[in-house]
């Protein structure tokens, strides 16, 4: 296929070496100076969307993403797909998936899971919204980009699948990091405790694949100084367009609300900016009951 990859940073740009790897042809468009290797650079957005079958989009947010639909989009040739694979917020998904579409357009919202490594590995997953025929066309450099890739359902579902998703993530190392704390000073040895929960009730992604504690469990980010696997920074932001979300259709999250309001009192006020979400380890075992 003739790709369009724009937003070529720490996701998107080995996304795209991976697309030109497997034989695609692949145009690429940042803001920043960048090089990836295989892809050829133009000059703005509008260009690498020029003739291609499919325009992948990788992009901080909800407001940059419409601006670069609204630019994009009309260089683009009826048929070809657009695939946003940002995290925004649903609102914007929608409104971009109706622009693709009074234009001729095929589109697909695809949010991923995986991280720097995955995308450098090509073992993201993805969480798709769109039509039928819109993942078809797409889904084949899911395959390459990632190992599995999930249709969720109509535009906007790849979103809500993701901010649903990282509602529960957000919540759970919050109660993991917790619960180490308390082992810690009830004089449980961490060893000990991880054998106990991850073997019982307990268990879940953040105790079993992701300890936030070093030295126990299979290795995280935790034996690395807490340097972001997946930054608290992105976490906050997934946490707001959760609720952001909530708020639209009137749902009652009070633990989403709840982790949310900790991660952003650990980001802006405490030292949590640029360390992995599961560096709540050591903020709770800093301090003492409210």
């Amino acid at each position: 296929m003739k790709i369009g990859f724009i937003g070529l940073g720490n996701m998107g740009g080995p996304m795209a070496a991976n697309l030109a790897k497997a034989g695609h042809e692949v145009t690429g468009f940042d803001m920043a100076d960048v090089a990836i290797d295989g892809v050829a650079m133009a000059p703005s957005g509008a260009e690498a969307a020029k003739g291609a079958d499919v325009v992948i989009t990788m992009l901080p947010n909800g407001a940059i993403l419409r601006a670069v639909a609204a630019d994009i989009i009309p260089a683009m040739t009826a048929g070809a797909a657009l695939v946003d694979c940002s995290t925004v917020d649903v609102e914007s998904a929608r409104a971009v998936a109706d622009q693709a579409a009074a234009a001729g357009l095929l589109s697909v919202d695809a949010p991923v899971s995986g991280g720097i490594g995955g995308a450098a590995g090509g073992t993201l997953t993805f969480m798709a919204g769109g039509s039928t025929d819109a993942f078809a066309k797409a889904d084949p450099l899911f395959d390459i980009m990632g190992q599995k890739a999930v249709h969720c359902g109509e535009a906007g579902a790849g979103q809500a699948a993701k901010i649903c998703n990282n509602m529960i993530l957000g919540a759970t190392m919050i109660a993991t990091c917790e619960a180490f704390a308390l082992a810690d000073k009830l004089g449980l040895s961490r060893d000990k405790m991880f054998d106990v929960v991850s073997t019982s009730s307990g268990y879940s992604w953040t105790m079993n694949a992701y300890c936030p504690a070093p030295g126990v469990g299979p290795q995280s980010p935790a034996d690395n100084n807490y340097q972001p696997g997946f930054a608290a920074d992105l976490m906050l932001k997934d946490l707001r367009l959760s609720q952001q979300a909530a708020e639209a259709v009137d749902a009652d999250t009070p633990m989403g609300q709840k982790a949310r309001d900790l991660y952003a009192q650990f980001v802006e006020n405490e030292d949590g900016a640029g360390m992995d979400f599961s560096a709540m380890l050591p903020r709770f075992e800093k301090r003492g009951r409210d």
